[in-house]
């Protein structure tokens, strides 16, 4: 096992079966063992779990799954890739490769089927440009999950973690929290991968809450809150939640809920925490009904 990290064995995989990378997908295959070592670590995965792994690429962080977890789901979107899968995993019995885009698959029945329903965990080398809908998908669709540690761009890593007030607090920051708690396991430099990507990453292990840390009336409120806090970082809290359609209040009442929280009507939404903007979206939804 952990032979393919080692740069030499991943060129010579490649080469044998005439693979090409390709951009749309995202495409930077791990080759530094030290790394591969914390995601495990971060991922803390046992022999009585079920994992799912997003982007095996050509196995290299599989083999080491099959090794800790009890059974491994593999999903690539790359069908290009398969026929290497199913090389390099021959020597396991515990794991299966789907073909097939994550968007596309519904994780909650794959849940159900592989793990009678109980949390699962997640383990992935995201694509950059994908990584922010996969991870939301996930928590979204309340997918019974234990844990997701990602491969991420350093940035991403970064504004998951954000305190209120900091320049990378935003949107995601909340919603990441509002489901789970972050640490940042490995900060991983371009020369780890191959090909060697052009920004820093970083691997984040969201360790999912059983219950949320605050309580909401109305979830997809405190969302659409938090999203038209942010779609203008700029403008005032008062005019960001004016301006947004699905927030069917006059500028004075959302001002009068600002205000009855002991907040400046001039405050801005970078500066409200995860329970302030639950407390302001139970005010507006009182005052909506």
């Amino acid at each position: 096992m952990g032979e393919l990290i080692q740069p030499q064995k991943t060129a010579e995989i490649l080469q044998k079966y005439k693979f090409h990378f390709q951009k749309k997908f995202g495409q930077n295959f791990l080759i530094d063992s030290h790394v591969m070592n914390k995601i495990i670590a971060a991922a803390s995965v046992s022999k009585d779990e079920f994992v799912l792994e997003i982007g095996p690429g050509i196995g290299t962080m599989t083999q080491f799954l099959c090794e800790f977890a009890g059974f491994v789901t593999a999903v690539e979107i790359d069908h290009n890739l398969i026929p290497i899968l199913q090389d390099t995993l021959s020597m396991y019995s515990n794991v299966e490769v789907m073909n097939e885009d994550i968007l596309k698959i519904d994780i909650r029945k794959l849940a159900d089927e592989k793990n009678n329903g109980k949390p699962i965990k997640v383990v992935a080398n995201l694509p950059y440009y994908i990584t922010t809908p996969i991870i939301m998908g996930l928590f979204e669709s309340h997918v019974p999950l234990k844990s997701v540690t990602v491969m991420v761009q350093k940035e991403v890593a970064d504004r998951m973690k954000a305190e209120p007030g900091t320049k990378n607090y935003g949107a995601l920051s909340l919603a990441v929290q509002y489901y789970a708690k972050p640490e940042i396991a490995a900060i991983v430099p371009p020369n780890c991968f191959m090909p060697r990507p052009s920004v820093g990453s970083a691997v984040i292990c969201l360790k999912c809450h059983e219950e949320p840390p605050v309580h909401v009336k109305d979830e997809k409120l405190l969302f659409d809150l938090i999203r038209a806090s942010f779609n203008q970082r700029r403008k005032t809290l008062v005019n960001g939640l004016n301006n947004f359609s699905k927030i069917a209040l006059k500028k004075e009442q959302i001002q009068i809920c600002i205000e009855k929280m002991g907040l400046s009507a001039s405050v801005r939404g970078e500066t409200l925490s995860l329970e302030q903007f639950a407390n302001l979206a139970d005010l507006l939804y009182e005052y909506g009904h």
